[in-house]
């Protein structure tokens, strides 16, 4: 059973979730506050601002209903000038009679439609005749129309009077202070998030072999403890690697001596069946001393340079004239390498091709953001489930496909070891040519 089926509602929120640290911690930070926002805002808009705005809404329809009856004991256009004068000083409230109009029909809501709602429903409260609204038309004021047996009156009033002007000053601040708080969080987040990234390359220079530079660890306590670690574990693994070349470049050392003297007796002895076949051993034994030096140096402390790895190849099928390697590599594959150890891996891998089969082809393009580099041939290949074997160092396989000329069965290894040292990868697949396909994947 696949995990998501086994936790569709983690693996849901999983994929939505941010894949950064800085977005997570964004996240951890901001959605508490954003949360917090909008309760307080759904209480202050729900249980205050409604409230005074339902009460300032409420005074004003009455004012307007007291305007109407008084208008409607004494129809006429004296009585509404003495309206006005009795209200406007007083009341802010503003009254005239256009006389033969029906009331508009159109309507435009406002941006925020509770207000609407909340005149809409005091207007109908207090006054029993036809009334038209509109909050739009001017920023600062409201007209409302009310329907009467001459026309319609139309009441001016100012806003301030209708709707409480505190919620939006409170909007106001809420957003400022969120924002504000939303760059404190980012400015945080970035100074902590800055030192992982900084350890996050390090590591990544390492792993491709590269120089790590003047790293030095930084941050919080948790993320200097993991720099520390980080560097005592360099240290040890660089340690590791140079006491296994010192030994190995010991034993070869100590045993050419003895070798030089078996070669120097045998060529005093006089030649024969015996002679020529001790002579064969000592040279298969130096080529597997030069073997393990070479799997025991690894990646040398070449710098890393800009390099063309089809350059590399050209070169190396051209001094191999003895074997059919055909090139197929449109322009460049420049990669930052080590071009020594580089051409050494990739001349294990032709040579190990061309000992075994009679046509090799070589191709590489730029895939996914890698440089990937194919080596095929005709030959009798490695079955798959030998292939993992095929790689480790000192393997040797019933049809000797990992045992190079040398007879060692370190070609591939070592290969493997330089590739794995550029931060790629060595993968033996079946090849289109009914042989062995080496894959060299290179991150860019």
């Amino acid at each position: 059973m696949s995990r998501a089926k086994r936790e569709p509602g983690t693996y849901w929120l999983k994929r939505y979730l941010p894949k950064t640290l800085f977005g997570r911690a964004f996240l951890i930070i901001m959605l508490p506050i954003a949360l917090m926002q909008i309760i307080v805002a759904y209480i202050f808009f729900d249980a205050h601002w409604q409230t005074v705005t339902a009460h300032l809404s409420g005074s004003v329809a009455a004012d307007i209903s007291v305007a109407v009856e008084l208008y409607e004991q004494e129809p006429g256009a004296a009585r509404v000038i003495r309206v006005d004068e009795m209200l406007r000083p007083k009341m802010q409230l503003s009254v005239a009679l256009e006389v033969g109009k029906p009331l508009p029909t159109a309507t435009r809501r406002a941006f925020f439609s509770s207000l609407d709602r909340t005149l809409r429903t005091a207007l109908t409260e207090n006054i029993d005749n036809e009334f038209w609204f509109d909050t739009t038309r001017y920023p600062n004021y409201i007209d409302i129309r009310v329907a009467v047996d001459e026309g319609f009156l139309r009441f001016i009033v100012p806003r301030e009077r209708v709707f409480a002007p505190t919620g939006f000053i409170f909007l106001f601040w809420m957003i400022m202070a969120t924002m504000l708080l939303s760059l404190v969080s980012i400015l945080f987040i970035l100074n902590q998030a800055r030192p992982m990234v900084k350890l996050a390359k390090a590591t990544e220079d390492f792993g491709k072999g590269r120089d790590i530079g003047k790293f030095k660890p930084s941050g919080a306590t948790e993320v200097r403890q993991a720099g520390h670690a980080f560097l005592e574990m360099r240290e040890r693994i660089g340690r590791h690697i140079q006491q296994r070349t010192d030994l190995l470049a010991g034993v070869s050392h100590d045993l050419r001596t003895p070798l030089t003297r078996l070669k120097l007796h045998l060529a005093l002895s006089e030649e024969g069946a015996e002679t020529q076949a001790a002579r064969r051993d000592i040279i298969d034994m130096e080529h597997m001393l030069d073997g393990y030096l070479d799997f025991a140096q690894g990646v040398s402390k070449e710098d890393v340079r800009a390099g063309d790895l089809a350059k590399i190849v050209k070169e190396l099928a051209s001094s191999m004239e003895s074997a059919n390697i055909s090139i197929k590599i449109e322009g460049p594959m420049n990669y930052n390498m080590r071009g020594l150890a580089m051409k050494r891996a990739l001349s294990n891998l032709l040579e190990n091709a061309a000992a075994y089969a009679a046509n090799i082809e070589v191709s590489g393009e730029k895939r996914d953001g890698s440089l990937v580099l194919n080596i095929d041939d005709d030959g009798p290949g490695i079955g798959p489930s030998e292939r993992t074997e095929a790689i480790k160092p000192f393997i040797r396989l019933d049809p000797a496909r990992n045992q190079n000329v040398k007879g060692v069965g370190l070609g591939l290894s070592i290969a493997s070891d330089v590739i794995q040292a550029h931060g790629g990868t060595l993968h033996l697949q079946d090849s289109p040519l009914g042989g062995l396909r080496c894959q060299i994947t290179l991150p860019l």
